[in-house]
């Protein structure tokens, strides 16, 4: 991977200009950071952060982008959510391209739970070949989107999307939803 010429989308709101330049400082080394702060709220969160990193999600991407950094990055996220409290303060994307892209969501009322959903991230590598098994997968998935299991604390597909039709995964198979 070439470093610093890849665009990564940043999106935001409600985020305080230290947060905003920490998070700059650990992806701009790596990528060409394309900022776009929002006020496209829905009222439910005070705080949205949204990443999408130009690269599969990966053993290599990990590698490349280097674990020191990927510890600060999940640690600043973390931060945030200290400091907004409990409750829906705050909701993180962040997106992984590639075929498909591979996206996680992270809006946990409780502080505990949206810490582990950060830290669990990585861990989605050990299943992603199973979950992705092409002869499971229905054809043309464009995206897959995971969320967070408190119950469990895990992460688990939420859906999958190919064109206008979306998917969910139970009981080891994709149905239309």
């Amino acid at each position: 991977m070439s470093s610093s010429n890849l665009p990564l989308a940043f999106k935001f709101y409600g985020i305080s200009p230290w947060e905003l330049e920490v998070i700059y400082s650990l992806l701009h080394s790596l990528f060409r950071v394309e900022e776009t702060p929002t006020t496209d709220q829905d009222g439910e969160f005070t705080t949205m952060v949204d990443i999408t990193f130009p690269s599969e999600f990966n053993d290599a991407f990990f590698k490349w982008f280097g674990s020191t950094k990927w510890e600060k990055t999940k640690e600043i996220l973390k931060e945030m959510k200290r400091r907004r409290g409990r409750g829906k303060s705050i909701v993180v994307y962040i997106k992984f391209s590639g075929k498909p892209s591979v996206k996680f969501t992270i809006d946990s009322d409780e502080r505990r739970m949206f810490d582990a959903a950060i830290d669990k991230i990585d861990f989605v590598l050990e299943l992603l070949q199973y979950h992705l098994d092409p002869q499971k997968m229905p054809k043309s998935i464009t995206e897959v989107s995971y969320s967070f299991d408190e119950a469990s604390g895990r992460w688990n597909i939420d859906h999958a999307v190919a064109g206008d039709e979306r998917y969910s995964f139970s009981k080891n198979e994709w149905n239309i939803i």
